[in-house]
Formats: structure tokens, C-alpha cells, sequence
């Protein structure tokens, strides 16, 4: 493994790719948690990441694709192999036609929905204020207040293992609830996605979207780092109202702990580490399914 990432690194130096040793997933998780992966690597172009990908599969090195980390809960001994992320500085929207979006994946949904405002585009206000990429929102299908990725995505394109590009359009993504194509187990690195909206008028698109941040500030722990919401939305009810009803707010094991604002946050309240999150996420868990019969599933991806 160490002559294989000796080789990625001569790979990174000759292709201009930035990259980092030993650098802890903390850094680049929202959670603020995860031990270092053995080499962090931010392309800024797709081609760069097509190499980075053709070397790992030929070198048979694990890859792990992220965005801002908004997702994830890393582990304390931290990752072997390669973390990939774009470069945000390098992702910028584009305006296509009057009423389309193409947008690199390492761009952050905040400056996408700014973006869209400014060019008068509505269908996208949803999405202010979600702490992820759009890489990210597009693989998991993020949503909110009644808005999904699937409403706005017409299509994205994403590289294989072999780093070859590959176009798929909504029905291909097989968008559902929190999970797309990607999600589900097909993989590959999204690199952009192109954005179908509406004509609006700038000034009512920018006062909804900060009606809804506002929203956001008053019922979200913001103050303390975390995932967003921990669980998903079971079937005929809510997971912040069943971990309420459980008592469960304020709840902590370790450094981890139900945030008091809003049951469905686990935040990291005081240096917590991957173990005490886990220990806490297993507790709700348990203590959900003995006192309602409901089966909380997990939203953050643990890796």
C-alpha cells in the first residue's frame, strides 16, 4: 500500500492535483469527527479525478468520494486508502439557455441556490442553508421543506472505477427517498449535475429563501456541529417527534449528545469521537423500537 500511494502522490505532483498526507477526516466532516485517511486528494478538474481514479483501480487502492463532508460520520482510527473531494474555489455554475444550470459537483448548494437567485431561477430555494455539495445533495437525494433534488435535477454526469464520464438523466438516477442510483450501490464519482427551474421574480426567490433559513436558525442547532437530521423519516411518523416522546433530548454518551433545540440532531456537544456518536445512535436506536415500535434508520453515512 505505501509504494502504491507513493505512486499516486508522483501522480498528484505531476498533474497539478492537490493532496495531503495523514490528514484528519475531522477537517472535512461537519460532525468534526474521524481520524487522518492516508492521503486527501482535492482535484480541481475532472480529468485530474479520471487519472486519480484509473490509478487507484490499477494500484488497488480504496477510494472514498466526499463532498463537505456534511454526511459523515468517519472513524476515530481514521481511513485507509484515498479521500477524494473537489476543489470548491474551482466549481462554478454556468447559465445554460434561459432557464437551466449546469453546476460542478464540488460546488456548495448555498452558493448553487445564490447563483439561481441572481439569474432569477426558482426551485431551488429548498435547498439554502443545506451544509453539503451538490455531488453530495444529488447522491442522496437531499431535500427539504418539501423540496427534493429529484423536483430540480434534469440529469448528471459522473466517472466510473475505469474513470470513464457517463450522462444519466432523472429517471436513470432512480431518485427515492434520501438515495439515488449512486446510493443504492452503482457508485462512481458525480462530477456535475444540470438544473431544470422556473422564471422568478429575484427579489420574492431571495425572500424565501431567507424566510426558510430563518426557519432553519430557530428550530436547528447551527451552534454545534453535526450531521443535520441522524435518521430518516419512518414511515407514518417523524424521528425528532419519537425521540422527544422518548425523553431523549439532552441524552449524551460521551462528547455526543441529542441536541435540547431539536430531537432528530445528534451533534458533536463536547470533542466527541466517532465511538460516542455511535454509542449514541445505537441508544436511540434501542430505546425508540422498545417504546414506540418504530425502526429508526440511520440518514449519516458511517463510514
Amino acid at each position: 500500500m505505501e509504494q502504491a500511494l507513493k505512486e499516486i502522490i508522483n501522480f498528484c505532483q505531476a498533474s497539478g492535483c492537490a493532496y495531503l498526507e495523514q490528514e484528519p477526516m475531522a477537517a472535512h466532516t461537519s460532525l468534526k469527527i474521524g481520524g487522518p485517511v492516508e492521503l486527501f486528494v482535492r482535484p480541481d478538474r475532472v480529468q485530474q479525478a479520471a487519472g486519480l481514479l484509473q490509478k487507484a483501480k490499477e494500484l488497488q487502492v480504496p477510494i472514498l468520494f466526499i463532498g463537505k463532508g456534511s454526511n459523515l460520520l468517519a472513524p476515530d482510527e481514521g481511513l485507509k486508502g484515498i479521500a477524494l473531494c473537489f476543489d470548491e474555489r474551482a466549481a462554478k455554475p454556468v447559465l445554460i439557455g434561459e432557464n437551466e444550470i449546469e453546476c460542478p459537483a464540488g460546488a456548495s448548494l448555498s452558493a448553487l441556490c445564490i447563483f439561481a437567485q441572481r439569474h432569477g431561477l426558482s426551485g431551488l430555494e429548498f435547498a439554502y442553508g443545506i451544509p453539503g455539495s451538490v455531488g453530495g445533495a444529488v447522491y442522496m437525494n437531499a431535500g427539504a421543506y418539501g423540496g427534493e433534488m429529484k423536483d430540480v435535477v434534469k440529469e448528471a454526469v459522473y466517472l466510473d472505477e475505469n474513470g470513464k464520464a457517463h450522462r444519466l438523466d432523472t429517471g436513470a438516477l432512480a431518485f427515492g427517498y434520501r438515495k439515488s442510483c449512486f446510493s443504492a450501490g452503482m457508485g462512481g464519482l458525480i462530477c456535475s449535475a444540470r438544473f431544470q427551474l422556473q422564471k422568478g421574480d429575484p427579489q420574492e426567490i431571495l425572500a424565501r429563501m431567507e424566510e426558510l433559513m430563518e426557519r432553519r436558525k430557530s428550530k436547528q442547532p447551527l451552534e454545534y456541529p453535526s450531521a443535520g437530521s441522524t435518521f430518516k423519516r419512518p414511515e407514518g411518523a417523524f424521528a425528532a417527534a419519537l425521540i422527544d416522546e422518548c425523553g431523549l433530548k439532552g441524552r449524551r454518551v460521551g462528547g455526543a449528545m441529542v441536541s435540547e433545540k431539536h430531537a432528530g440532531f445528534l451533534i458533536n456537544y463536547d470533542r466527541a469521537t466517532c465511538k460516542d456518536m455511535l454509542g449514541l445512535i445505537g441508544l436511540v436506536q434501542r430505546e425508540v423500537l422498545e417504546k414506540t415500535g418504530f425502526r429508526l434508520e440511520c440518514e449519516v453515512r458511517i463510514l
